[in-house]
């Protein structure tokens, strides 16, 4: 039976980071995906010629010149500049808070002005913000949280900004400029073959196997390697030994429309919670699409249930205190190696997961 010198247990960013730095240094990987499709969640599918960001929209950004140069071995990357909008109840305005969305809210004109009014609503708030509604509030005032920051939390969320903690909002991008661009990044785009074509030139060399569950095939599919490297769940790699960690999920109703443009933004944020979804994403255009018809994709936040895809973990202190007793158990084998935003259960922009995979990989692999 063939043996390889790695086992990658998902396919993933994580795993084709790795996989690429292991082929490198000439090591054998067998890649087994549960999935039929690899990539993780950023694979695509084509319809009528728009790709169709299956799981989510996905837009790669980052001020890591490493990061960057790497990803671009692999793929030239478009100009396409994250400027989402947000819809309260039919008023449109700019994300991240910034001067046209003060000048639409207030009817103002100049820094100062949004600076005296959001510090006249955020006085409201004394002392230490104890939860998320007061840490919001008082980073933009009442105004903007009430229409833009309260329904589209609690939906994403599943729960009241008053038991939610003050950390998941604290960086809060607020600017006294007329610059719409959400990200501060250095770089940003989306590939300009898409994301399939750079995952699969990731794992060239490496031997596929999808549609096998790595955790119901563990025992023979650890034989055939020397070394595993995870990116499933870390609860669910011990069978879930101390109970669940907690994750919010996502459903997606995706729709072929035949008109050539229907919201004129790749992205469009509800924030009123009487709309139970919280974005609709228009695929076309983060690739400057010209097809006479268009896809859109609503998301609509769900709880977590096994059997769901976990996308956001559920960061408080229940669930830290459980990430520690499993990662306990983690730092004590030998022979796996976990990573990515499942097994470590942390909610990861794809910058960072390729960071996070480059500097484990030359631990791994060292001057060899």
């Amino acid at each position: 039976m063939k043996h390889f010198d790695y086992l990658l247990a998902g396919s993933g960013l994580y795993a084709a980071v790795f996989a690429w730095m292991a082929g490198k240094k000439g090591k054998t990987c067998l890649v087994v995906e549960k999935r039929d499709t690899i990539g993780g969640n950023i694979y695509c599918e084509e319809t009528e010629g728009i790709r169709v960001h299956k799981y989510g929209a996905h837009i790669f950004h980052t001020s890591n010149r490493e990061v960057w140069d790497f990803v671009n071995q692999f793929t030239e990357f478009n100009r396409y500049t994250n400027s989402p909008v947000a819809n309260y109840k039919g008023e449109m305005y700019n994300m991240p808070f910034n001067m046209n969305t003060f000048s639409k809210m207030w009817g103002i004109s100049t820094p100062a002005e949004a600076k005296s009014i959001i510090e006249e609503q955020r006085s409201v708030i004394k002392g230490e913000p104890a939860n998320l509604e007061e840490q919001a509030i008082s980073l933009v005032g009442t105004d903007i949280y009430r229409k833009l920051v309260k329904g589209y939390t609690e939906k994403q969320w599943g729960r009241d900004c008053r038991e939610l903690p003050g950390f998941i909002i604290r960086r809060l991008p607020v600017r006294y400029t007329y610059d719409n661009n959400y990200f501060n990044d250095l770089y940003q785009g989306i590939p300009v073959e898409g994301y399939n074509a750079m995952i699969e030139k990731m794992f060239a060399g490496c031997e596929i196997r999808t549609g096998v569950d790595y955790l119901e095939h563990r025992e023979e599919l650890d034989a055939l390697a020397d070394r595993v490297v995870y990116t499933g769940m870390i609860d669910a790699f011990y069978d879930f030994r101390f109970g669940n960690l907690e994750y919010r999920s996502l459903r997606f109703e995706t729709e072929l429309l035949d008109t050539d443009n229907y919201q004129g933004v790749a992205v469009v944020n509800y924030t009123d919670r009487e709309t139970p979804y919280t974005r609709i994403i228009e695929h076309k255009h983060f690739e400057f699409g010209t097809q006479p018809c268009t896809v859109i994709t609503r998301e609509y936040p769900a709880e977590w249930r096994p059997g769901m895809e976990p996308y956001y973990p559920v960061n408080d202190e229940k669930n830290q205190a459980l990430l520690k007793r499993y990662q306990e158990l983690a730092q004590a084998e030998e022979k796996v190696i976990f990573g990515g935003r499942l097994a470590e259960y942390r909610y990861y922009d794809m910058d960072k997961v390729i960071e996070s995979a480059l500097r484990r990989a030359e631990e791994e692999f060292g001057n060899e």
